[in-house]
């Protein structure tokens, strides 16, 4: 028997789209959504037994630059290796994603590529305030954390002033999305973390994204037809 079972394509795809739709939309201090039960709990499994080592740190400047050689994106390579990965690579290149996602977030998403990144963050990872470059065509986050403490470990957010001004609330499988823009300062400031910090970055990068190395589909764009 494969452990973790590995739902479909339909069911991630119908799933993650569920949630877009019935996101909660606010826009202070910028436009965002949040959404919850993001994936099937069997793909969450399936995504926190991957037996990839949570990359060793060390001194970082607050930049995931620090340790760009260890990042794990979700790429060719890894969608052949693990089923997982795979089925939900499918699931968000699909066109009825990218409608959606266009629609929701109002970016023209054709011809852009999926990119996705599996973070596991160590006790002394942190990320200074920070806004998305606007080559990614939006930017969302899912927490995959758990344990005593996560409940601290959600994202900061700043005001324009880059004043802090609160915590997302970081519940399992739960998610943000936001578009990038001059105002979306966002981090992690230190703080102790016993265990893992595990997230799914999720993006559409435009068609000239240069890191060609972590697009899930370096040779598909991304469409919105059938």
């Amino acid at each position: 028997m494969d452990y973790p079972p590995v739902p479909s394509v339909d069911a991630i795809a119908a799933q993650f789209c569920r949630a877009v739709r019935e996101a909660h939309r606010a826009d202070k201090p910028y436009r965002h959504w949040k959404l919850q039960n993001v994936f099937p709990i069997d793909l969450c499994t399936g995504l926190l037994t991957l037996p990839i080592a949570p990359p060793i740190v060390g001194r970082t400047d607050g930049t995931r630059n620090t340790y760009n050689a260890s990042r794990c994106f979700i790429t060719p390579t890894l969608r052949a290796k693990f089923p997982t990965c795979q089925a939900l690579s499918e699931a968000l290149q699909r066109p009825e994603v990218a409608r959606l996602m266009a629609e929701t977030c109002q970016i023209p998403v054709v011809g852009s590529y999926l990119r996705m990144e599996y973070m596991q963050d160590t006790d002394g990872a942190w990320l200074e305030p920070h806004r998305d470059i606007p080559e990614k065509l939006f930017s969302m986050v899912i927490y995959l954390f758990t344990g005593p403490d996560a409940k601290d470990w959600g994202t900061d957010i700043y005001d324009a002033d880059v004043r802090w001004i609160g915590r997302s609330a970081g519940d399992f499988n739960s998610g943000v999305i936001f578009v990038p823009g001059p105002a979306t300062w966002h981090g992690f400031d230190p703080r102790p973390i016993v265990g893992v910090r595990r997230l799914m970055e999720v993006n559409y990068a435009r068609s000239d994204w240069r890191d060609r190395e972590q697009l899930t589909f370096p040779d598909r764009p991304i469409s919105t037809i059938e």
